[in-house]
């Protein structure tokens, strides 16, 4: 079954938010990981491979991904979306 992803906005322009149809992180704790830190999260880890992801923030169903300030969302988004449903 595909994960559906909801991507939302957030007031900071190099951060979004994107919410899934199914728990992303397990247990009661939020889960931060920067761009240099070797997370044992597969999904954490991955993203954090792509160009231009500077940190990602995670907690249950939900997930902040913020970009490297270069970066443009229009050609990482989609690179995102697919590394989190190939994870999730």
């Amino acid at each position: 079954m595909a994960i559906e992803l909801r991507v939302d906005r957030t007031p900071n322009p190099n951060a979004i938010k994107i919410t899934a149809d199914q728990q992303l992180f397990e247990g009661t704790s939020s889960h931060s990981f920067k761009k240099n830190d070797n997370p044992e999260h597969p999904m954490a880890a991955a993203l954090l491979k792509l160009d231009g992801v500077d940190n990602v923030f995670g907690y249950q169903d939900f997930i902040t991904i913020n970009k490297m300030p270069e970066a443009d969302w229009d050609s990482l988004l989609p690179e995102v979306k697919e590394t989190i449903s190939n994870n999730a």
